[in-house]
């Protein structure tokens, strides 16, 4: 038992410790500490696995609401990323791939127990809280980003926090699309008829795996995923210049 504690509270601690990490490092990048780089590395990095959490918390806060008391039970309102059904595929491998790739793929997952929801059309909404809750965080870092700037000139911190900003635009573009095992298609799902559910079941597992392939292999596929990304962070009023600078620093030892 003080075993089975132990573990429960070292998981409790995760989040907070991305964000006094994430936090931390901004404070840093700030004030342009060296190497300033590996600052605005750690600030992203924290700053996805920080969305990550959220993007799950959405999903389990909806589907509480529309009467899946299961997600409580599981650990899903924590915010505590080792409750994920399989925390390293669903928070290291895509933190990794960010690193390396700076590929914005979806993360954690959580298991919803759809025959408990209200209503036939409330699973379209616990997938859709998702990727609104990317849309949201890049909407909100876009506007930090400009907060950020001090007397027109394009700080560290800024710059991170811009880039980041896309990152999200573009987790939320790719979150939407009907693929089955993304959240686009779990909006779709509920409204298919039964036969079509059966058809695609086989694939379900691979068509995920399938679409990241493409984006890492294929430098075009990737290029409409940020064209689109980019396309939202314009819109509200991002800096294309400062997102780039962030993405040079994120990559810091390129």
């Amino acid at each position: 038992m003080t075993g089975a504690i132990r573990r429960r509270s070292l998981g409790a601690a995760v989040f907070p410790a991305v964000v006094l990490l994430g936090v931390g490092a901004g404070i840093a990048a700030d004030r342009g500490a060296s190497p300033v780089g590996l600052w605005v590395f750690v600030l992203v990095l924290a700053g996805w696995v920080i969305s990550l959490c959220l993007h799950e918390f959405a999903h389990s806060v909806v589907a509480l609401a529309g009467g899946d008391v299961s997600v409580r039970a599981k650990g899903y309102l924590t915010l505590n990323p080792l409750r994920y059904t399989d925390p390293v595929f669903s928070l290291v491998i895509p933190a990794l791939l960010l690193a390396v790739g700076g590929i914005p793929l979806p993360g954690g997952a959580v298991l919803i127990e759809n025959h408990r929801l209200r209503y036939r059309w409330w699973p379209s909404l616990v997938s859709a809280a998702g990727p609104l809750t990317n849309l949201l965080a890049g909407i909100v870092l876009t506007l930090a980003a400009a907060g950020s700037t001090h007397d027109d000139r394009i700080t560290a911190l800024g710059a991170g926090l811009a880039f980041l900003a896309v990152l999200q635009f573009g987790a939320a573009i790719l979150n939407v699309l009907p693929v089955p095992g993304l959240d686009g298609f779990g909006i779709l799902a509920p409204f298919l008829s039964p036969a079509a559910n059966r058809a695609i079941a086989p694939i379900r597992p691979w068509a995920g795996l399938a679409l990241f392939a493409v984006l890492i292999s294929v430098p075009q596929a990737s290029g409409y995923l940020f064209r689109g990304a980019f396309a939202l962070f314009d819109l509200f009023g991002g800096s294309r210049g400062a997102a780039a600078i962030g993405q040079g620093l994120f990559h810091f030892w390129s």
